[in-house]
């Protein structure tokens, strides 16, 4: 039997299960293991594909398609995991899956019930992961907290799993707050009252996670080893680190792989963790500085961009740089007295990430404008590169009109629109250019520069394409269509003319930037970015 380790949570939401699940992960892999890792979100959408980006932060998506969690970018940047829909559960699959299977007579007119239609319905899903032969341990985690009603069939689907196949197969690891009060003194008494909460619904955790500003004394781990029944080297203080990329490095520290592996009878090779070790040098002690404007519609949450802020810091990474972000609400250069040359001041790239609707749109114009004719490098992503378009279209070419039907139906230039096989649909569930295409790169471009080669791969989200009607027009006047889908019936990225380093991409390659891997076109744009510098 391949090993679970179910990662929970106590106290209260957003202390870092996700970072905590793929800290483990980044160690057991580390270690010479395969690593799965898989996500349950308690609520009842199907996907996170129609949520706002202020309700739940970004939306992730994988090779297949999916639209997920954003944890499972943090999956994705600390393991080599595979990620599919697979990796991804909700509340809104397993009882739309569930429902479907009794419409069509698969219970044989049994009454349909939590237990066990539901339980086995999670069940399924989880070992349907880690089944695969080639997957060593496979690690879920539970959002929420311990104690939501939402939360309680996922916990008793991995209390079943734990009993089914044993301790020594199936361990759970459980993160809690422990908080300090006025003058600092430690409290943990709700780390407590949360562990009883997991032993109620009939899980005994292995080993406990401690969220805290600073490092827990060893006499604060012992009274919660004491107060939990958690072994004492199953404790782990989790502190805030100076980055989440230390996080594998200190739990290593505190030996909570070799625990955890003891506790699962499994022998391994010495942790390898140089990379790390280099990664966090890299951020914590950057040898120069370089400052990027990203220029968004949805700044007021930080993890509405969560991906471009991580995929900017690992382009840091590879040239040994430290990045001062200005982020820039899209709105504020609405304003016709808005002074660009104070806001983008010192500024050395300026970024225009992906977003949907009117609002902002025409401050990310005179942002994109304001870097073409400022020769300041630019790296537009998805709609970054429709605005691209936009402006190009009316300043260089003098449509003052161009727009996109997206937020003009009636423009007479429309150098953006909808996918013509798209145009009739009404529910905007999954109805995208969504996952992996391929795509060809042009000789001489950035972008070929970049990826070194002419045939990519990269993740899409979006609806709206450049207009092929207009695509003769945009080169005449010189806009290179610097990458296309292998037919060549649609744009993938376009660069300016005569401009030190400039590319728009139709696509999303934040997602498939790692710390140890930074992504090509980040690590292009950070160089051009220092270049700008002088740095």
């Amino acid at each position: 039997m391949r090993k679970l380790l179910f990662v929970t949570g106590g106290v209260c939401s957003s202390l870092g299960k996700g970072i905590a699940a793929s800290s483990i992960g980044a160690l057991m892999e580390a270690r010479g293991f395969s690593v799965q890792m898989v996500k349950i979100d308690p609520y009842l959408n199907v996907d996170a594909g129609t949520m706002s980006p202020y309700q739940h932060g970004e939306v992730y998506v994988t090779d297949d398609g999916a639209e997920t969690d954003l944890d499972l970018g943090n999956y994705g940047r600390f393991t080599t995991a595979k990620l599919s829909r697979a990796n991804s559960i909700t509340t809104g699959q397993v009882y739309k899956a569930v429902i479907e299977k009794e419409r069509a007579g698969e219970y044989l007119g049994r009454t349909v019930q939590v237990v066990p239609h539901i339980t086995n319905e999670i069940k399924q899903r989880i070992l349907a992961v880690a089944s695969n032969p080639e997957v060593d341990m496979t690690i879920v985690e539970i959002g929420g907290t311990v104690g939501d009603i939402e939360s309680v069939p996922f916990l008793e689907a991995c209390r079943q799993l734990i009993h089914e196949y044993g301790k020594q197969n199936a361990v759970s690891i459980h993160v809690t707050l422990v908080p300090a009060v006025s003058g600092g003194e430690i409290k943990t008494k709700p780390t407590q009252h949360a562990v009883k909460e997991l032993q109620e619904v009939g899980i005994q955790p292995d080993a406990l996670i401690l969220r805290s500003a600073k490092p827990l004394s060893d006499d604060v781990r012992r009274k919660i080893s004491l107060f939990t029944n958690v072994e004492e080297e199953g404790v782990i203080s989790g502190y805030d680190a100076p980055t989440i990329y230390e996080v594998p490095l200190a739990f290593y520290n505190q030996k909570l792989d070799t625990f955890l592996l003891r506790k699962m009878n499994v022998e391994s090779r010495h942790a390898e963790l140089g990379k790390w070790q280099a990664v966090v040098q890299a951020v914590t002690k950057p040898s120069r500085k370089v400052k990027i404007a990203v220029v968004g519609k949805y700044m007021d949450l930080h993890d509405s961009y969560k991906s471009i802020w991580e995929a900017l810091c690992h382009g840091g990474i590879a040239h040994n740089a430290g990045l001062e972000i200005e982020k820039v609400d899209s709105s504020r250069l609405e304003d016709s007295n808005a002074d660009l040359e104070a806001i983008f001041k010192g500024i050395h790239g300026i970024l225009v990430p992906g977003g949907f609707g009117e609002r902002g749109i025409e401050g990310m114009i005179r942002a994109v404008r304001y870097a073409r004719e400022n020769k300041i490098p630019y790296l537009g992503i998805c709609l970054g590169m429709q605005i691209m378009v936009i402006e190009y279209a009316r300043s260089v070419i003098g449509w003052q009109d161009a727009h996109s039907t997206e937020f003009n139906k009636a423009t007479p230039h429309p150098v953006v629109c909808l996918l013509e096989e798209q145009t009739r649909i009404k529910n905007y569930g999954g109805t995208m250019r969504l996952g992996a295409y391929e795509a060809v790169t042009k000789a001489g471009s950035f972008i070929r520069a970049a990826y070194g080669t002419e045939q990519i791969s990269e993740r899409h989200r979006h609806r709206y394409e450049v207009n092929n009607d207009i695509r003769q027009e945009l080169e005449a006047h010189n806009l290179t269509i610097s990458a296309t889908t292998p037919n060549g019936e649609l744009v993938e990225a376009c660069e300016w003319p005569e401009h030190p380093w400039s590319v728009g991409v139709q696509f999303h390659p934040e997602f498939k930037s790692r710390p140890t891997s930074p992504h090509p076109l980040f690590k292009e744009f950070i160089r051009a970015a220092l270049s700008h510098a002088g740095a």
